[in-house]
């Protein structure tokens, strides 16, 4: 991975309302579905690795729950800090760190949520070490949530946002469809940061390479991101009760995973 890279990229402060955004907006709200189901009425110790600015942390502590957020970026700690003080909201922790190196002890989480770090990730030497830190810090029995971009997610971003018009991100496109590993050199935000993009087969053998016992993928946004104006849309209760109950119905068949942008791994440690 390039370290400095994806820095400079989070440098610009994007991830502070990034899930609020519309072409987001789903991701956040599945996101935080699928991570309910894991959640009990007790406090748990939860370790957000690569958290972002918070979004997931600040929404757990809320719920009660212990929270420690890490993440490669200064600004995203810069702005869970600011996020914190300005809505009195105190995490467990809040600090730099890396996804292949947890200053944990072992045993010591519920759930560890990685929710970025394995599409930063583009040798899989590497992904495999953050996928074996989560293990090692996590409580026998302990839940990994762990997310992934689709192979197919530079190609749905493509035509959704109509950057396949342009022959720099067709590039990109292309060398994606064939290796996964998302190259970036041209300097445009609008084309993401150096990532890779997973096949449901890969991530899945991943996890258990690492030890892990593999339970499910789940689709996040799934056939839901094909909805246009959505934050407008999501104001609709019975719109979104409905579109939820679709999405929940096909999340996990196999022929429609690769078409969701996100796609969410659970593990267990055996």
């Amino acid at each position: 991975m390039n370290r400095d890279a994806v820095k400079t990229y989070y440098s610009s402060g994007i991830e502070k309302d990034r899930l609020n955004l519309d072409i987001f907006r789903l991701e956040g709200l599945r996101t935080k579905e699928i991570i309910e189901r894991f959640l009990t009425k007790q406090a748990l110790n939860v370790l957000d690795v690569g958290g972002g600015a918070g979004f997931y942390s600040f929404w757990l502590t809320g719920l009660g729950h212990h929270v420690t957020l890490i993440d490669l970026s200064p600004k995203n700690i810069e702005l869970a800090g600011e996020y914190a003080k300005q809505h009195q909201l105190s995490l467990q922790s809040c600090e730099l760190g890396d996804a292949t190196y947890l200053n944990f002890p072992d045993d010591h989480f519920d759930i560890v949520l990685l929710l970025g770090p394995l599409y930063h990730l583009t040798e899989e030497i590497e992904r495999i070490k953050a996928l074996r830190e989560a293990k090692r810090v996590l409580k026998s029995g302990g839940i990994l949530l762990a997310a992934v971009i689709s192979r197919y997610g530079s190609l749905i971003d493509g035509l959704k946002r109509n950057l396949i018009t342009e022959d720099q991100f067709e590039k990109i496109l292309f060398k994606d469809l064939e290796t996964g590993i998302h190259l970036n050199e041209t300097g445009n935000p609008e084309y993401f940061t150096s990532a890779y993009f997973h096949t449901p087969f890969q991530i899945r053998n991943e996890i258990i390479k690492s030890d892990l016992k593999f339970e499910k993928l789940v689709a996040i946004e799934s056939v839901g991101w094909i909805v246009d104006d959505f934050n407008e849309k999501s104001k609709n209760e019975r719109f979104m009760k409905k579109i939820q109950r679709i999405i929940n119905l096909v999340e996990s068949n196999e022929d429609l995973i690769s078409m969701s942008p996100h796609i969410m791994a659970i593990a267990e440690k055996k």
